[in-house]
């Protein structure tokens, strides 16, 4: 009896804890990962890291000079050696930790055994990145980061940064603009694109940058924020017009900036320049960057005139992608799908577009239009993006990587709110002005007067 309830006395305060450390993993991912399971996976990671590394085909065979100095001290058989280990440093969603390499192997030796690590040391996942030759860093992440979407302190913004999404490795997405110039984003009704573009808006509208919008369904994504845009067209005769404003405004940007190459004898190197961002800060205009939202719609045509449209309309797009990038001019193109059957000149706006997101899609021919030139690998990733998962999405460029990220959630109130409070920031292009779109006067509450006024006598 007294065996029973010693029993009981201790089962209980074990099953209480085991349950609520499966609810905490559950409910509360980042809190479980900071009270138990970091410690747990750093006594793993410590206690099994030669053994770890020796199943995983890491370890490589000491130099002489090591194994006769074993010999010679201790006696004992020499084992080979695995990867110089560094400090672990803990984070919020994970840990890191730096390997420095043997003589004779590479990044993408340890790359290959990231998922046998994972399973070895109890962590959701682990990434490899190269920090320099013959070094790398072990990104180890403790739960699923994109399943609740917290943006981390550091996302790394700046001039024409803006950090729109998480990533798999608890790292921000950044759209560089100075990087990556033009980009295209892909995805199915109520796949998060929408969500993604607000990202971008609101991170730009603080900036002094011009933003010119192309919304061909009737305005109703891009008007919440017409307080700060510069331009804005809401159908395709709109937009036919507004883009022979944008090429003229880039050919003024390379004359200007061909009249500053007429150089001079005694011209200091750093005034010599091929693009804006060489021009004296008080000569250089401002960037521009051009959202194509529903970018198919420019393409439909249903007469032959509108044909004739299309294909002018196709070719300044072309030219904005082309070169547009030393003018200061970016484009930000969305969609829910874009390819060759849109018309002439689809392949090629493409090709243009090196920055690629693609949320979930409703066919594998439309991922295969956003990644499968440049990562045809990550074309099933994109597919398996389930309905219930908002805002995911797999990201690449024309480097061949990629990696699925996540938008947090941002409400188009919240979104305009930012667009309204900086609308005086607005740049002074007078070329785009016959394009700005009219923002309704908000009307002001007067109090009721409970006074009775009196009556007119003569």
């Amino acid at each position: 009896m007294s065996d029973l309830m010693t029993l009981v006395e201790v089962g209980g305060p074990v099953a209480a804890f085991g349950g609520g450390a499966a609810y905490l993993r559950a409910r509360h991912p980042a809190a479980y990962w900071c009270t138990l399971g970091l410690p747990v996976s750093t006594a793993k990671l410590l206690g099994s890291y030669g053994s770890t590394m020796d199943a995983c085909g890491l370890t490589v065979q000491p130099s002489r000079l090591r194994a006769l100095l074993v010999q010679a001290t201790t006696r004992r058989e020499v084992r080979p050696v695995p990867p110089r280990r560094g400090m672990i440093r803990p984070t919020s969603t994970g840990m890191r930790l730096r390997l420095r390499l043997a003589p004779g192997q590479e990044p993408a030796d340890v790359a290959a055994s990231a998922e046998r690590l994972r399973h070895a040391w109890g962590v959701h996942a682990v990434y490899v990145t190269v920090v320099k030759p013959g070094v790398v860093e072990l990104r180890l992440v403790g739960f699923d980061v994109l399943r609740k979407v917290r943006m981390p302190r550091k996302t790394g913004g700046g001039f024409l940064k803006v950090p729109v999404a998480l990533r798999e490795d608890a790292t921000a997405f950044v759209r560089d603009y100075r990087a990556i110039p033009h980009q295209l984003t892909l995805g199915a009704t109520l796949s998060g694109k929408s969500m993604f573009l607000r990202h971008v808006v609101a991170g730009l509208a603080p900036q002094p940058v011009a933003l010119v919008g192309i919304d061909c369904k009737r305005g109703v994504e891009l008007a919440p924020f017409a307080p700060r845009l510069s331009a804005l067209t809401t159908d395709p005769e709109q937009a036919a017009e507004l883009l022979p404003v944008l090429v003229e405004l880039m050919e003024d940007r390379y004359d200007l900036i061909k009249a500053r190459q007429g150089i001079a004898p005694g011209t200091p190197d750093e005034e010599i320049t091929s693009d804006i961002w060489g021009l004296p800060e008080a000569e250089r205009p401002v960037p521009v960057v051009l959202v194509v939202d529903e970018v198919a719609e420019l393409f439909l045509v249903a007469t032959k005139k509108d044909e004739e449209r299309r294909d002018e309309m196709v070719t300044q797009l072309i030219r904005l992608a082309q070169l547009g990038r030393a003018a200061g001019i970016y484009l930000e193109v969305c969609g829910q799908r874009f390819g060759a059957e849109l018309g002439k000149g689809a392949t090629m706006l493409r090709a243009q577009l090196t920055g690629r997101v693609c949320h979930r899609v409703n066919d594998e021919a439309s991922a295969k239009m956003a990644l499968g030139d440049i990562a045809p690998e990550a074309v099933g990733a994109a597919c398996a993006i389930a309905p219930e998962s908002p805002g995911l999405a797999v990201a690449g460029d024309t480097s061949g990587g990629w990696s699925r990220i996540r938008t947090p959630y941002l409400s188009l109130g919240d979104a305009a709110a930012v667009c309204a409070e900086t609308a005086h920031l607005v740049p002074d292009i007078p070329a785009l002005d016959p394009f700005r779109p009219a923002v309704p006067v908000k009307p002001v509450d007067r109090p009721v007067s409970l006074v009775k006024p009196l009556p007119v006598t003569d």
